[in-house]
């Protein structure tokens, strides 16, 4: 039986909070202690737009989570999309310092100075990628034999319902040409997830409930506080907890029903143990994805009637002219007339906010010591 856990926090415990829910999780047993373990980062957005990003306290949390286990050997890594800057999301979103502050390097899979791409033969079946990439699926160099830790947040996702742990690797361990697989984005998971249990020496997540995003996700959402962080050594387990938390079937989502039937993890919350809070482990937050004008471009993109002509214009050169379209929508129009105004109204009038505050301001919280 897969396990979950689940913790209720507040700003002056969290970083306490995710030591306790780490260790309830069986961080321990589910690393190899002697390989290096990847903390994957999860930018949606590089605005530090409530229940986006990866928290700064999350990302703390987790590392001396690792630190008390007797993890010593991390490193960060991160991706860019073709509407994301890593370089800007890292540091608007305050992670710069914290690593800085615990002595860890920050990489990017994009940086050929930091690792190459290179082809790989998954031994297990391949639902897409294989037809996708016509036989040549590519990943980072670095990941092979390393422990990796996923951190996403709750929230919902146009494209796959709910995104959390299973979505994380879509950055990570596809090139820029993930956008080729949108079509086929459950499969697509399900496949990234087979490749992660043949090449990482431990898998685990930990997941960011405080602010959780509802509608229009993974950046364009309703910001709203719940106070609770989950982990996992289970994959699949914990994206069907925080689904269920959203308000959500776990097991009418693919990329969770496929993945549970396939045995890469469980899907099936009755078969689920949940360890830590179980009151908080049976609410229900009545999520739903919303639409916007970005959602419309995606359907018509990736699903509607002109789906078909995908191939001729996202896999040639004519894909660099869409890109624009939603970096001026996100960037130029929804972050300065609308999401910034929920952001700083966050920032004052939140604990959390104020929390983040304290992150941008001072870095990190003086190695797990609170402000508070």
């Amino acid at each position: 039986m897969a396990r979950v856990a689940i913790l209720t926090t507040q700003p002056k415990t969290v970083l306490e909070d995710y030591q306790h829910l780490a260790e309830l999780a069986g961080i321990r047993e589910a690393l190899d202690p002697g390989a290096t373990t990847i903390l994957k980062d999860n930018i949606s957005w590089h605005f530090p737009f409530p229940s986006a990003n990866t928290t700064p306290w999350q990302l703390e949390g987790t590392i001396l989570a690792l630190r008390a286990a007797g993890f010593r050997d991390l490193a960060c890594v991160q991706n860019r999309t073709v509407v994301t800057n890593a370089f800007k999301g890292t540091d608007l979103n305050g992670y710069w310092p914290i690593c800085k502050a615990y002595d860890i390097p920050v990489l990017f899979n994009f940086r050929h100075d930091d690792m190459k791409w290179v082809e790989y033969k998954p031994k297990g079946k391949m639902l897409v990628l294989d037809r996708i990439f016509e036989g040549h699926i590519r990943i980072p160099d670095y990941f092979p034999g390393k422990n990796i830790v996923h951190l996403p947040t709750a929230k919902c996702h146009i494209y796959t319902t709910t995104t959390g742990a299973m979505k994380n690797a879509f950055g990570g361990l596809l090139s820029e040409k993930r956008h080729w697989t949108h079509t086929w984005i459950h499969e697509t998971l399900v496949d990234l997830l087979t490749i992660q249990k043949e090449i990482h020496t431990g898998l685990f997540a930990v997941m960011d409930g405080t602010m959780a995003g509802n509608g229009a996700g993974p950046r364009i959402m309703e910001p709203q506080t719940k106070n609770v962080i989950l982990a996992s050594a289970d994959q699949v387990a914990i994206d069907a907890v925080a689904s269920r938390l959203m308000g959500f079937d776990p097991l009418s989502i693919p990329y969770i029903r496929i993945a549970h039937e396939a045995g890469l993890g469980v899907g099936d919350p009755r078969e689920i143990e949940i360890a830590g809070d179980h009151d908080a482990a049976e609410q229900n937050w009545h999520f739903r994805v919303g639409k916007t004008f970005h959602s419309f471009m995606a359907w018509l993109s990736w699903y509607g009637p002109t789906r078909h002509l995908q191939k001729w214009i996202f896999h040639t050169p004519l894909a660099a002219l869409t890109f624009p379209v939603s970096e001026i929508y996100h960037d130029y129009y929804r972050w300065p007339l609308r999401e910034r105004r929920i952001y700083e109204q966050w920032r004052r009038e939140s604990p959390w906010g104020q929390l983040f505050s304290q992150y941008t301001e001072r870095g990190h919280l003086a190695r797990g010591e609170t402000a508070w």
